[in-house]
């Protein structure tokens, strides 16, 4: 087994993007190949078709490299779910919620028996494995328990290349401070430096990077220019610059995210914010919320704990007053529950528990139970303007929600069962689905909805062929990247 593995100066330099890029290259090239993310910290989640949950990156790569996605590609995702507290998921199911002292206690005695069996068996299953990291490799104080970087090169022999986002700013800076705080034998290791996200004429950075070259020894090995990426967001960093402060403007229909504190697989919404009849935005406070067309609530690791941030902050009655004047609710997973009239984690299952009533838009309860149910779905939409649409996607919940006598239903998967409810009116519904807004067809019927109800043309744009955007991003990562080098560097030197 070939291998390569990318690392990087710090969190959201592109390595997720640089790794799927490299997947989708060695597919195209006839290689049998795999990503792989040892461990990964993320509350962006993906559900295989076996039911086990890992981090949507590595689900988004695994589509990238033509494979089924499991949990031998990231055995270990941290959901991070309190104040220093994560659920641990294994192998790609819930563990155990740890504080992160504990686990960092644990962490090699325990934690990498489970990556060693997973690159075990990918060892037997591919002939190219695409290995992203973590963060930083040079993190001191938490070098010497790290399993998402240097460590698991040595474990497969990986070379290393380095990835620097140059659009912060530093870079040249973080490479070498970065560079020098390894140990000689894993300097051994870096190949290559690639920058990312650079804007501008290459030429006014050349004598930077002979510099950088001559500094440390290692060849960059290319500049990839900042694009429009079509691949959804892994870290919640992405959303720092995602502004809620700006209204739509024209015909747009404007979309308000509530950014809850503990918001998750906040990718669900990337969909909708590809729709030119859209303007979505992630909104933090009352302030900003202004008079949307529509308010989201999102999914959320603590769905407690953001419940109560919604009625501290004010958002209870600002959310009630915008339905009020007209404003459609969606509530996906978390956000679902909290539409209802109560929700019950006297167990507590998701975090400190407790009881505490809910928006009441919807008339259902939820109750927290230890079993996390974890699956793909698919299934037809039952409310009228619908027409009986197909959808598929994927549920990650531990509540349990019923709906009150004479509550319709959103959604009949194709075992029978229902999911979700929708008020009378239409104006309000919560599903525990996520990828709803993936669903092209879901967002026509749903835009058009909205757009007759308040006297608006809302055409819906064709939903995103992924397997192109992977096509594009490979051919966008051998444009500006060395790739053939890449290949030496990794020991392939035979055709395909």
């Amino acid at each position: 087994m070939k291998t390569i593995m990318i690392q990087g100066t710090a969190s959201d330099v592109g390595k997720s993007v640089i790794c799927t890029a490299l997947c989708r290259h060695f597919y195209e090239r006839g290689y049998r190949v795999a990503p792989f993310k040892s461990q990964n910290m993320s509350l962006n989640s993906y559900v295989t078709r076996s039911g086990h949950e890992i981090g949507r990156a590595q689900g988004a790569q695994a589509e990238a490299a033509g494979i089924e996605a499991t949990y031998d590609i990231n055995p270990i995702l941290l959901k991070p779910k309190g104040e220093m507290v994560s659920e641990v998921i294994v192998h790609g199911k819930r563990w155990a919620d740890m504080p992160a002292m504990t686990y960092r206690a644990r962490t090699l005695e325990e934690m990498l028996e489970p990556v060693r069996a997973s690159l075990a068996r990918l060892a037997e299953q591919v002939e190219v494995l695409v290995i992203e990291g973590a963060g930083s490799p040079a993190e001191i104080n938490l070098k010497d328990r790290d399993i998402a970087n240097m460590r698991v090169a040595e474990l497969v022999d990986a070379p290393v290349l380095l990835v620097a986002d140059i659009e912060r700013g530093g870079m040249f800076a973080s490479c070498v401070g970065t560079y020098e705080l390894l140990t000689e034998e894993e300097r051994k290791r870096v190949k290559g430096w690639i920058v990312n996200k650079f804007r501008g004429s290459k030429e006014l950075l050349e004598s930077g990077l002979a510099w950088l070259e001559e500094r440390t020894g290692v060849p960059v090995l290319g500049v990839l220019p900042t694009i429009r990426m079509e691949v959804d967001p892994e870290d919640s960093l992405a959303l720092q610059n995602m502004r809620g402060d700006q209204q739509a403007v024209g015909d747009k229909l404007d979309v308000a995210i509530v950014r809850l504190p503990y918001i998750s697989n906040f990718t669900d919404f990337v969909p909708l914010s590809r729709q030119s009849a859209c303007a979505v935005r992630y909104v933090q406070s009352v302030d900003q919320l202004g008079a949307p067309d529509v308010i989201i609530l999102p999914g959320t690791k603590n769905t407690i704990h953001d419940l109560q941030w919604l009625k501290a902050n004010g958002w209870m009655e600002a959310i009630l007053q915008a339905y009020e004047r007209g404003s459609f609710v969606v509530g996906i997973c978390g956000g679902y529950q909290m539409l209802g009239r109560v929700l019950r984690d006297e167990g507590q299952i998701e975090g400190a528990g407790g009881v505490e009533s809910g928006l009441g838009l919807l008339a259902v309860e939820t109750d927290f139970v230890p079993v996390k149910e974890t699956r793909q779905q698919t299934g037809c939409l039952l409310a009228e303007w619908a027409d009986q649409v197909e959808v598929s996607g994927y549920e990650i919940h531990l509540g349990r929600t019923t709906r009150g006598k004479g509550v319709m239903p959103l959604l009949r998967w194709v075992d029978g069962r229902e999911d979700g409810a929708i008020s009378a009116d239409g104006r309000v519904m919560g599903t525990y689905l996520h990828g709803l807004f993936d669903n092209g067809r879901f967002v026509q019927k749903w835009l058009q909805f909205i757009g007759d109800e308040k006297g608006l043309t809302l055409a819906s744009d064709p939903a995103v062929d992924r397997q192109q955007v992977y096509a594009d991003l490979a051919e966008w990562l051998r444009q500006h990247v060395d790739v053939e080098r890449i290949e030496r560097i990794m020991g392939i030197h035979t055709d395909r």
